[in-house]
């Protein structure tokens, strides 16, 4: 196989590209664990806003320079893979951002921040992982990455049961319990996106291995 510096032709642009979309999806997750543990919502929203603009410039910039680059690096598929998947990751969490900012009030008590915390930490997780790919696609590294992926998700899952419990067993608000649940799910599914772009990572590394 030869050497992907050698591929690339005129650098690290699509390496650069991922890494810099796994950054934005980093850093709109530490805004959301700023946005469910901080009084002041209103600078957490204003970084939201600026990430997801970067967020969205980056994937159009990936998508643009795949249709002007002759000879890539990786196959244009796993890297408009890679390009989706990452821009899914702060998308959710826009979204649970513009919900939250609005019924927050109504949520006093229900503890988002550690459900939070394993986003961040898998977004970190997942920044690890697109930087490998210019390292070489090795395997090993890759795989302890994608197993801590998993390992994070599972401690989400578990996480969610003792508020379930409290909301929907011992709480008597019906309202409370269906909007946490909406906002749970939504974190949720940002999780589940890092899973999704380590999935692919882990493919494209076996693949050309």
């Amino acid at each position: 196989m030869f050497s992907l510096q050698t591929i690339f032709g005129k650098g690290d642009k699509f390496y650069g590209l991922l890494e810099q979309s796994a950054e934005a999806a980093h850093e709109s997750a530490k805004a959301l664990h700023a946005l469910v543990t901080q009084a002041d919502h209103a600078p957490v929203m204003a970084a939201f806003a600026a990430t997801r603009a970067r967020e969205k410039s980056l994937a159009a910039k990936i998508s643009e320079e795949l249709v002007n680059t002759f000879v890539t690096a990786l196959d244009r598929e796993d890297i408009e893979a890679l390009n989706t998947a990452l821009y899914k990751i702060p998308k959710s969490v826009e979204k649970f951002a513009e919900r939250y900012d609005i019924v927050s009030v109504r949520l006093e008590g229900v503890d988002f921040g550690q459900r939070a915390l394993v986003l961040e930490r898998s977004t970190m997780v997942v920044a690890e992982m697109i930087g490998e790919l210019r390292r070489g696609l090795r395997i090993d590294p890759v795989k302890k990455l994608q197993d801590r992926l998993q390992t994070l998700e599972s401690e989400g899952d578990r996480m969610l049961l003792a508020p379930y419990r409290t909301l929907y067993v011992e709480g008597n608000d019906a309202m409370k319990a269906m909007l946490a649940k909406d906002l749970f799910e939504l974190i949720e599914k940002a999780i589940d996106k890092c899973r999704d772009v380590g999935n692919i990572v882990y493919s494209i590394v076996l693949k050309n291995s």
